[in-house]
């Protein structure tokens, strides 16, 4: 017999099935045993009566998370059983055959059943896999799962084309200090830190690309918002007038991200309490300084240098709600000595960029800008920042050979992830997670 899943159950009443999953619960009722099973579709219960003597003696023997594969009659719940917001809640399997696959061969730290994990995230992420199967956890992964796909489905429908660039370099992407050294073969090399080069190579070719793909930042942070890998949604576009254009694509993107999960993530939202709006109007966008004074004048709060701490992207964002009723909103026009090489000087004031960052619900998950296309202009920026032209060789090729006036941004998914469920640590949305302390499992 096929096995079908627990879903489909309600469709076949009055027909005998196979299923196959995990014990969740095994209750004994004196004569009667009942088992939750539990498939990545979702639960049904199970009944089995002592008549079925083979399948009697082997429930007898599961526990949580046995793996069992089961054949039996589905029948509607007696009167007053059923759970009728569930359409799995007025079904169950009465058990003829059952078969143990697997067994669980140590102590369970925690009952994965739970609707919420009562643990500490220390112990949720050291028993990551059994953590996994609990719903609400599980539900994270389908809401991210969503995320990529959408910010894929829209970047493909926008005419960017999908690329995937190196992630061991000969050389760190931008100059910086924050990246991870590993042996290849006899020489040193570099995780790249960002794909920023070879996307805008793909400009050069391409026009517009994105990528989906893995970043990694050795960065020594204790945060609940940073991780030293992640995955990066990232996409560069040619032929853009200015950087509004750059804006006005990714405010588009994150609105079609936000209609896409709504839509086809209901039950996973309701799990969290989640009560994300579409954005209608377009996204405010205001520059730094003036971001800096809203936060001096509305909330008392100075910010050290020109820059805005995790404190002070909270209070604009609370100010960005209040004032505008969105939670995002685009910081713009950062100083140039603060932001890479590459990112295009303002044209009102070269002191300052044609750059931004994009906040969403108190935390920054974009950052983007113009980029300098022009060869000279590159070189001399690169040489203003006190690096060296010659350890950019290969990447400066490109624009000797003519590149169009292009732009982009690098977007964070397990931070969009972690704000539209507003789960507590960014580590919950991501895997198997890696931070400074964190190389397992």
């Amino acid at each position: 017999m096929k096995r079908i899943l627990i879903s489909d159950t309600p469709n076949v009443i009055g027909q005998h099935v196979k299923l196959s999953g995990w014990v969740s619960v095994r209750r004994d009722h004196g004569k009667l045993i009942f088992i939750d099973l539990r498939d990545r579709s979702g639960i049904i219960q199970m009944v089995v009566i002592p008549d079925k003597l083979e399948a009697y003696q082997i429930s007898k023997e599961v526990r949580s998370e046995y793996v069992i594969s089961v054949e039996g009659l589905v029948k509607e719940r007696p009167g007053g059983q059923e759970k009728s917001e569930n359409p799995l809640g007025r079904v169950e399997l009465e058990v003829e055959k059952m078969e143990i696959i697997s067994r669980v061969e140590e102590e369970l730290p925690f009952d994965v059943s739970k609707k919420d994990l009562d643990v500490n995230l220390v112990t949720l992420l050291d028993n990551r896999n059994l953590a996994l199967r609990n719903r609400k956890v599980n539900d994270i992964f389908k809401v991210y799962s969503q995320i990529l796909k959408s910010y894929g489905d829209v970047m493909r429908e926008k005419g960017f084309l999908e690329i995937k660039t190196p992630k061991i370099l000969s050389a760190a992407t931008e100059g910086g200090a924050n990246f991870f050294k590993i042996k290849y073969f006899k020489r040193e090399a570099f995780l790249a830190q960002s794909p920023q080069f070879y996307k805008q190579a793909g400009v050069g070719a391409f026009e517009r690309v994105f990528e989906i793909g893995t970043v990694f930042r050795a960065e020594p942070h204790f945060t609940t918002r940073h991780v030293n890998e992640y995955t990066g949604l990232d996409a560069e576009m040619g032929f853009i007038e200015n950087f509004s254009e750059i804006m006005d694509e990714l405010e588009a993107v994150m609105k079609r991200i936000i209609k896409d999960v709504k839509e086809k993530c209901p039950k996973e939202l309701e799990g969290y309490g989640s009560e994300i709006l579409v954005p209608e109007e377009s996204f405010p966008r205001i520059r730094l300084t003036e971001a800096l004074e809203i936060l001096k004048k509305e909330y008392g709060k100075e910010n050290e240098g020109i820059d805005i701490d995790p404190e002070g992207e909270r209070l604009i964002c609370e100010w960005a709600k209040k004032t505008h009723g969105s939670d995002f909103i685009f910081i713009t026009h950062y100083p140039a000595n603060a932001k890479p090489f590459y990112t295009m000087p303002s044209s009102d004031d070269p002191q300052f960029t044609e750059g931004f960052d994009l906040l969403f619900n108190g935390v920054e998950i974009a950052t983007g800008s113009q980029r300098i296309h022009n060869y000279q202009q590159l070189v001399a920026n690169i040489k203003k920042h006190g690096l060296n032209p010659e350890d950019f060789k290969d990447y400066l090729e490109v624009f000797k050979i003519g590149m169009p006036a292009h732009g982009g941004w690098g977007l964070g998914s397990e931070r969009i992830v972690q704000k539209i469920l507003g789960i507590a640590s960014i580590k919950e949305a991501i895997l198997f997670p890696r931070d400074v302390k964190r190389l397992a499992p």
